[in-house]
């Protein structure tokens, strides 16, 4: 049954990719911004917290959610030999790896709504590094299948 589906798990897998990662990219951005130029506990700072807030909540986790879902139904349905292929855990990994870093970033934001943030502009931007390394190294092991 989940065979005869299998194109369409394909595409909504990738939209919910693409909204998640379009998060992970954004919400560290947002967070440069806030560090740099909101006091704590200033009006701005409020307006920060409740835009990171609205995109962690109405986009970033329900696309989570959703590549997790429709990830793990294209798996089920893809049969036995994606279970023995090494990229497919390899990317499993890699996608454990970007979950990490999305509950990384929703502690952050509870920092900044709690201001008590310790991190600076500089971290941040060198954290919104990571999603975009790790979705280069996913997509050469679902496209290319290096091994």
């Amino acid at each position: 049954m989940l065979s005869s589906l299998y194109p369409w798990l394909k595409a909504f897998h990738i939209v919910s990719v693409i909204s998640w990662m379009a998060g992970l990219l954004y919400l560290p951005r947002l967070f440069v911004n806030h560090a740099e130029s909101a006091p704590p506990g200033s009006e701005l700072s409020s307006v920060f917290t409740g835009m990171e807030r609205r995109l962690l909540k109405r986009i970033m986790n329900p696309a989570m959610i959703a590549t997790w879902a429709f990830g793990l139904a294209l798996f089920m349905s893809a049969g036995s030999g994606a279970v023995q292929s090494v990229w497919i855990w390899a990317k499993i990994v890699l996608v454990i790896c970007l979950t990490w870093y999305h509950l990384w970033l929703a502690q952050r934001l509870r920092d900044f709504a709690a201001d008590r943030n310790r991190i600076s502009a500089r971290r941040f931007r060198f954290m919104n590094e990571v999603p975009a390394v790790l979705m280069v190294i996913i997509v050469i092991l679902v496209v290319v299948r290096p091994f």
